[in-house]
C-alpha cells in the first residue's frame, strides 16, 4: 500500500498526516507534521484478551533528545525514565482516548507517541493527542471516533484558540479541552497569576464565564473532528474480528443474583464505612458461590465477582436515580464531615492533617532556598526550567487497606500532585524568593484525595507562613445519568467515582476557579449539566472554605520555621562579601550555619538560617564588611612611570603593589629586553621598583620596567 498524505488546516494549526509510510507492521501508525515538529504515533493490539474486567490500554509519550539536537545530560547518554512532562502528557492522551473504545473491549493495546523533531512554536500535548487519535482511528481496532484537542488562552479578556507558546506565557488562562463532535471527553484547566503596577491578580475564573469559554471550545472541536473523520476515512484499515466481554457474560448468573440477593447487595452498598461495604460484598459473593455449589453448578470466583460488581453498580445507580439515595445517606449537594489540625509535626516547617469523611491527607510544607528548586530540561526550550513550587502526592497501599510495599510514584500520583499544584500556585506571591515543597501523604482514601491535598496544602502553606493571598479548597463532583435524568453529586466517594459517569475535580478560592480536571465516562456532557455541576461545586467549595477559615484563625506558627532576611547592598560590596575564591562567604555560612543567596541583578542578599539569632549574627558580619569604605579603582595613565613595591615573586614574574594598594603582575618577559630564566637573587620581596603601565583593562593592568622600554 502506497503512502497516503492528508493535510488539514483548522483552529490555527496546519497539520500533515502521513499514513503507510513508517511502522507498517503496527496495527495503525501515522507520521505527524506540524511546523518543524514531527511525531510518530503507532498502536499495536494483542490478539488475546485479558480475563480482568478493564481496558488494558497503555499510552507512552516519549521525547527523544535528538529531536532537539541534543545529547542526553547526565552519566548515561541515552533516554532513561520519562520526565514529568512526558508522564503527564501520556496520562492526558490516555484519558482522552480511553472513552472511545467499545464497552467490553479487553484486549491489551499499546499506543506509543514518539517525538522525532521538535518546534518551539508547537504545543506538544495537542500534537501528541492529534497524532495518537489519527493512529488509533485508522488502525484495525473497532474505534470509530476521532478526538480533537484545543487549547484556549486568555490575554486582556480575549480568548485565543491554540495560542503559540509565547502567547501561552502571557495568558492568564490555560485550558485544554478534548472532545469528539459536540461531546467533551476531557478538560484540564488552570489560571495564572499576573502582576501590573505592583498589584498581583489571581485571575480566578467565574463559573458562567467558564461555560461561555467551553462553548467556544466545543465549536472548535466540532469543526476539527468533522475534518479529521472525513480526511482519515480513506486511510482506515479493515477491522479485525474481536469478541467483546459483554458477548461472553453470563446473563443467567446476573439474573440469579438479581432475583435472590437484591436486598443483601442493597444493604451492603448502603454500609456507612468503605471497609464494612467491602466486607459485606465479599460475604454476599461467598454466599452466592455456596448456593451455586449446592445446586451442583460450577462457581467461578472471577465470574461471580464480575457479575456481582455489575449488579452492585446498577444498584448504586438506581438508588440515586430512582430514590435519590446515596450510599452513605448524604444529600446530593452535601459534603462529608471535615476535621482539620495544623502544625501537628514539631520539627516540620508547616503541616496540616485534613480529614473529610474517610479520606485523610497529611500535607507538609518545607521551605528552601533557590538552590533547592527542581531543574527540568524541556525539549521545546534551550533554557532549563526551575521549579520553585512543588507538590508531591503519595498514595501508600495502607490508605485503602491493601498490603502493598511503597513504590516509586506512578502516573496517578504525578497527575494528582500536578493538579493540586495548579490549583494552589496562582495564590502564591510572584515575587517570592526561595523554594516551597508540599508533600501530601494520603493516610486514608475513599475518594477525592487530590482535593484533600489541595485543602490541606493551602493550610500547610499558611502554617509555614508562605505568602499566599487566599485559601484554596478543592471538591470532586460526580454525575449519575440515565440519559434523561441527571443527578449531580458533591464530594463523591470512591464508590460513586467508580460507578458514576463523571469525575470532575474543581479547585478555587471564594472568588472563583483556579484549576479543574474533568473526565467523562459517557459520550459527552450537556452544557446545562456542566453549569449545574459548576454552581453546585461552588456551594460546596465555599462551605469547605468557611471551615478552613475557622482552622486558620486558630493556627499557631511552627517553632521549626526558618528565619530569613532580605536586604539591599551596594554592588561594589559584593566582591568583598564573597571574598577571594569564595573564602569569606564560606566562612560566614560555616560559622553561623546559614545559607546566603546573593542576587547580583537586584543587588540584594538573602540570609536563611534555623534561628533568628544566627541570621542576625550573619547579617551583622556582612554589615561590618559593607561598612568599610570601598576603594575606588584607580585609573592609571598609560606609559606613565609609577613607584611600586614587590609583594611576591613567582616563576613567571612578580606581583607588584601599586600606589593605590591594588596588585598587578609584572611578567618575567617584561623585566628586561634580554630573556632571563629566573628572578631569584636579582629581586627580593619588599624591594621598591619603578614600573610603567602599558595597558589597563578594568582591574587588569599590564606592566613593564623602564629597562624593558629604554
Amino acid at each position: 500500500m502506497s503512502e497516503q498524505i492528508i493535510e488539514i488546516s483548522c483552529n490555527n494549526l496546519d497539520e500533515r498526516y502521513s499514513f503507510n509510510k513508517v511502522a507498517r507492521q503496527a496495527s495503525g501508525a501515522v507520521l505527524y507534521h506540524c511546523g518543524d515538529a514531527v511525531l510518530l504515533a503507532a498502536v499495536a493490539i494483542d490478539p488475546k484478551p485479558v480475563d480482568e474486567d478493564f481496558l488494558p490500554l497503555t499510552v507512552q509519550y516519549i521525547e527523544k533528545a535528538y529531536a532537539a539536537a541534543r545529547i542526553p545530560g547526565g552519566f548515561i547518554k541515552r533516554e532513561t525514565k520519562p520526565g514529568d512532562f512526558e508522564t503527564l502528557t501520556s496520562r492526558i492522551v490516555d484519558r482522552s482516548l480511553r472513552p472511545l473504545f467499545p464497552k467490553g473491549f479487553h484486549y491489551p493495546v499499546v499506543l506509543t507517541v514518539t517525538v522525532l523533531s521538535t518546534d518551539p512554536k508547537v504545543d506538544m500535548q495537542v500534537a501528541a493527542l492529534h497524532a495518537a487519535s489519527a493512529a488509533l482511528y485508522t488502525a484495525d481496532i473497532p474505534v470509530n471516533q476521532v478526538v480533537s484537542a484545543v487549547r484556549l488562552g486568555k490575554i486582556d479578556d480575549e480568548v485565543l484558540i491554540n495560542p503559540t507558546l509565547v502567547e501561552q506565557e502571557n495568558s492568564t488562562l490555560d485550558l485544554l479541552v478534548v472532545g469528539s463532535g459536540s461531546d467533551i471527553v476531557m478538560i484540564e484547566m488552570c489560571v495564572k497569576a499576573s502582576q501590573k503596577e505592583y498589584i498581583q491578580s489571581i485571575n480566578e475564573l467565574d463559573e458562567d464565564e467558564f461555560v461561555e469559554i467551553i462553548d467556544i471550545a466545543q465549536g472548535a472541536i466540532g469543526e476539527a473532528t468533522t475534518s479529521y473523520q472525513k480526511g482519515f476515512e480513506s486511510a482506515k484499515k479493515d477491522e479485525i474480528e474481536i469478541s467483546l466481554a459483554e458477548d461472553r457474560e453470563d446473563q443467567e448468573l446476573y439474573k440469579f443474583i438479581e432475583e435472590n440477593y437484591a436486598e443483601a447487595v442493597s444493604s451492603a452498598v448502603q454500609s456507612m464505612a468503605k471497609s464494612e461495604r467491602s466486607q459485606a460484598l465479599k460475604d454476599v459473593r461467598q454466599t452466592i458461590m455456596d448456593a451455586l455449589e449446592a445446586k451442583g453448578e460450577e462457581a467461578d470466583k472471577e465470574l461471580v465477582s464480575k457479575m456481582l460488581n455489575a449488579y452492585k453498580k446498577s444498584v448504586v445507580r438506581s438508588l440515586i436515580l430512582d430514590k435519590s439515595i446515596r450510599a452513605d445517606g448524604r444529600a446530593f449537594d452535601e459534603v462529608r464531615q471535615i476535621d482539620i489540625e495544623t502544625n501537628i509535626l514539631p520539627s516540620v516547617h508547616g503541616s496540616c492533617l485534613f480529614t473529610r469523611g474517610q479520606t485523610q491527607a497529611l500535607v507538609t510544607a518545607t521551605l528552601g532556598d533557590n538552590k533547592s528548586s527542581q531543574v527540568h530540561e524541556l525539549i521545546t526550550s534551550k533554557n532549563a526550567h526551575y521549579e520553585t513550587f512543588m507538590v508531591h502526592y503519595n498514595f501508600p497501599g495502607f490508605s485503602v487497606g491493601e498490603a502493598k510495599p511503597a513504590r516509586a510514584p506512578g502516573r496517578r500520583e504525578l497527575g494528582h500532585g500536578n493538579l493540586a499544584k495548579r490549583g494552589l500556585e496562582p495564590t502564591l506571591d510572584l515575587r517570592r524568593d526561595g523554594t516551597v515543597r508540599l508533600v501530601s501523604e494520603i493516610l486514608e482514601s475513599n475518594g477525592s484525595s487530590s482535593m484533600a491535598t489541595v485543602c490541606g496544602g493551602s493550610l500547610a502553606l499558611k502554617a509555614a507562613e508562605v505568602d499566599s493571598s487566599k485559601l484554596v479548597a478543592g471538591i470532586a463532583m460526580g454525575l449519575i445519568t440515565d440519559g434523561t435524568k441527571n443527578c449531580v453529586l458533591s464530594d463523591i466517594m470512591g464508590l460513586e467515582d467508580h460507578d458514576g459517569d463523571m469525575d470532575f475535580k474543581i479547585t478555587g478560592t471564594a472568588d472563583g476557579i483556579t484549576a479543574m480536571q474533568m473526565d467523562i465516562k459517557l459520550g459527552g456532557i450537556e452544557a446545562a449539566v456542566l453549569k449545574e455541576a459548576l454552581h453546585q461545586a461552588k456551594e460546596g467549595r465555599l462551605h469547605i472554605l468557611n471551615i478552613m477559615e475557622e482552622a486558620l484563625a486558630n493556627l499557631t506558627p511552627s517553632q521549626a520555621l526558618p528565619s530569613s532576611i532580605l536586604f539591599d547592598i551596594d554592588s561594589s560590596h559584593i566582591p568583598a562579601i564573597i571574598g577571594k575564591g569564595g573564602g569569606t562567604i564560606r566562612e560566614i555560612i560555616e560559622k553561623y550555619a546559614v545559607s546566603i543567596d546573593i542576587d547580583r541583578d537586584a543587588n540584594s542578599v538573602k540570609i536563611t538560617g534555623d534561628s533568628k539569632e544566627s541570621v542576625a549574627d550573619a547579617k551583622a558580619y556582612i554589615d561590618n564588611i559593607t561598612s568599610a569604605p570601598v576603594k575606588k579603582q584607580m585609573k592609571y595613565e598609560i606609559n606613565k612611570q609609577y613607584a611600586g613595591k614587590i609583594k611576591k615573586i613567582v616563576e613567571f614574574g612578580m606581583f607588584i603593589e601599586m600606589p593605590d594598594g591594588y596588585d598587578a603582575l609584572l611578567h618575567i618577559s617584561k623585566v628586561t629586553k634580554e630573556r632571563i630564566k629566573t628572578l631569584d637573587g636579582v629581586y627580593n620581596v619588599g624591594d621598591a621598583i619603578d614600573i610603567i603601565v602599558l595597558e589597563q583593562k578594568g582591574k587588569k593592568v599590564e606592566l613593564c620596567t623602564p629597562a624593558y622600554l629604554f
